[in-house]
């Protein structure tokens, strides 16, 4: 146990009279909740936030990212951009990482943590998460291709795409289909086996996780209480 003001202080961002200041003005959380009171004692592990940017020492960190297309999905990519460049300063040195991967031109949700017996659980091809995308392709989807997705498709070199759920939506150039697997370019190369080739792939849902429609392409905000609650039951 320590004091919240000496927690921050040790962060050498602020000094104790600053810290002491922030935490006087609501800035600080600790377990999710605002606390006003520097001398007030946290557990060494208990997550501690400034403006919604942990700091280090904390418990573990959630956060949902709305990717955008030409980034990265991973921690360093020489000569690439990756997720990581998008996140404040605060989270750097946190041992952040995608919890799975997006295509580099695919956007939409992505969970960035630093909870790996979580993040392997949820990927485990055992676990069968539902990931939900909105799809744009080049033709027209029909009930023939609902068929194919709810059957499995069988692709041309071989590998075999487990059954999913395919949602065309009015016009049936755009749909949401949902995996429950993460082989390489999946979505695509289900649809162009097809003959409807992908223009555009949005991740929408991992899991019990809903991108957030206020969330502004790159950017990042921590899970909330009842989000947590939904993923860890999953």
């Amino acid at each position: 146990m320590e004091r919240l003001d000496k927690r921050l202080a040790n962060t050498r961002k602020w000094s104790r009279k600053e810290a002491r200041e922030l935490i006087r003005a609501g800035r600080v959380r600790v377990d999710g909740g605002v606390c006003r009171t520097p001398e007030q004692k946290v557990e060494e592990t208990a997550p501690v936030a400034v403006d919604g940017v942990p700091i280090a020492g904390g418990g573990p960190v959630y956060l949902m990212l709305n990717k955008p297309a030409g980034v990265v999905s991973s921690t360093d990519e020489p000569g690439e951009r990756t997720v990581m460049d998008l996140l404040d300063e605060g989270y750097r040195n946190l041992g952040l990482f995608p919890a799975g991967r997006l295509d580099k031109d695919t956007e939409g949700l992505l969970l960035i943590t630093n909870d790996g017996p979580l993040a392997h659980r949820l990927l485990s091809p055992r676990r069968h998460v539902d990931k939900v995308y909105y799809v744009e392709v080049d033709g027209v989807l029909d009930g023939a291709d609902v068929e194919a997705v709810r059957a499995g498709i069988t692709l041309a070199d071989g590998t075999v795409c487990q059954p999913g759920e395919l949602e065309p939506l009015p016009g049936g150039r755009a749909a949401h289909i949902t995996l429950r697997e993460g082989k390489y370019h999946q979505a695509k190369r289900m649809l162009a086996a097809r003959g409807k080739p992908v223009t555009y792939l949005k991740r929408v849902q991992f899991g019990p996780l809903v991108l957030d429609g206020d969330l502004p392409k790159g950017g990042c905000r921590a899970l909330t209480e009842g989000e947590l609650e939904a993923l860890f039951r999953q």
